[in-house]
């Protein structure tokens, strides 16, 4: 089942939401941004819970904007879980079938074969106050999508849970979304939960969408400066725009002449003030080609399986990952240490520094 979002406003004092953007049958995708940034109220405007100001939500082709929440056919997971206190488990799950008509044993059988599929077979007599966290969320998975639902809506589910569970259950939700192959928005302000489980992220910021694409694409290749700064981190060097050189642009920044794939492959024009973005993990300690930088370390953060160093070069505050298979090169550097690393010029890339203008991401 399709869902499409076409022109969507709603409209509040302090902001206005706009949404533009599909959904294909299968996929999984998610609306990743900041606190208040709109997320849950686009999923509340998808379920039918409040109404938009204009524009048409359509679920498979009919549009549903005028249709109350019960009559969407969409099943929902909140971060609190919503379980009915005075149903067990076995209740809780099989409540959406029996208020649809379905027969007794058929609704019956329905919850029994999703709590085994979520790892709580014979759980069904249990209260919900005397389950742990990971299991509340299961059985709230589980009853959501009990009555076959035509969209599932999730809304930061694994916001309460430790970062362990939430390992767990993230992988979990992906494996029970791929075998269902059940149409899915995901709400979330967790970078790495929409990078690992997202067929396309949708960024928001302010009510609207800054930038939608598969993780590969919007993580390497940010539309504008919140994008990029957002979604992982990044490194940010202004710089002002020379001309082609070895099949990149001249870049002249404080850390002296460096080079970057034109935007969209062509040489810009009308934008005076750039920024060159790349990440900490396309740093190379050392290099004698490519972008080259020298510094100091400033801070050094061991993380088991890579090292995090802060250089500063210039003035300007750098971010270098090394990983674990070459931690030894980063083993005795401490804070004052000078350090050369290089950047391939093909990891790096260009965006306006207003932000006024923004070139789309390949294939989106």
């Amino acid at each position: 089942m399709s869902l499409r979002l076409q022109r969507v406003e709603k409209r509040y004092p302090e902001f206005t939401i706009r949404l533009d953007l599909t959904v294909a049958p299968g996929e999984l995708l998610t609306l990743l941004g900041p606190s208040g940034c709109g997320k849950t109220t686009s999923l509340r405007l998808v379920a039918g819970f409040i109404s938009p100001d204009r524009g048409r939500i359509w679920i498979d082709g009919r549009p549903v904007d005028r249709e109350p929440a019960h009559r969407r056919q969409v099943g929902i997971v909140f971060q609190d879980y919503a379980l009915f206190p005075n149903l067990n488990v076995l209740d809780n799950v099989r409540f959406g079938p029996q208020v649809q008509g379905w027969p007794a044993a058929e609704a019956r059988r329905r919850a029994e074969e999703l709590l085994e599929r979520v790892h709580l077979a014979g759980y069904g007599p249990r209260r919900v106050d005397t389950l742990s966290g990971g299991e509340k969320q299961r059985v709230a998975l589980a009853r959501a999508l009990a009555p076959r639902p035509r969209l599932l809506l999730l809304d930061e589910p694994l916001a309460a849970l430790d970062a362990k569970l939430r390992q767990s259950l993230r992988r979990e939700i992906h494996s029970l979304q791929h075998d269902f192959r059940i149409t899915t928005v995901y709400v979330t302000h967790d970078q790495e939960e929409a990078l690992a489980l997202s067929d396309r992220i949708a960024v928001m910021r302010a009510g609207r969408i800054e930038q939608v694409g598969s993780p590969e694409e919007v993580y390497a290749r940010p539309r504008n400066l919140f994008v990029a700064g957002f979604l992982g981190r990044a490194n940010l060097v202004p710089c002002t725009l020379g001309g082609r050189e070895g099949g990149f642009l001249s870049l002249q920044t404080a850390l002296g002449r460096l080079q970057a794939p034109a935007p969209d492959g062509r040489l810009p024009s009308g934008i005076r003030r750039w920024v060159l973005v790349f990440r900490p993990e396309a740093c190379r300690l050392g290099g004698r080609s490519g972008n080259r930088f020298r510094g100091r370390v400033v801070r050094r953060e061991y993380q088991g399986s890579q090292v995090e160093l802060e250089i500063e070069a210039q003035g300007v505050r750098l971010a270098v990952t090394v990983p674990e298979q070459h931690g030894q090169e980063a083993a005795n550097l401490r804070s004052g240490s000078p350090l050369s690393f290089s950047v391939d010029p093909a990891r790096c890339w260009l965006i306006p520094e207003s932000g006024a203008k923004s070139f789309s991401s390949p294939g989106s």
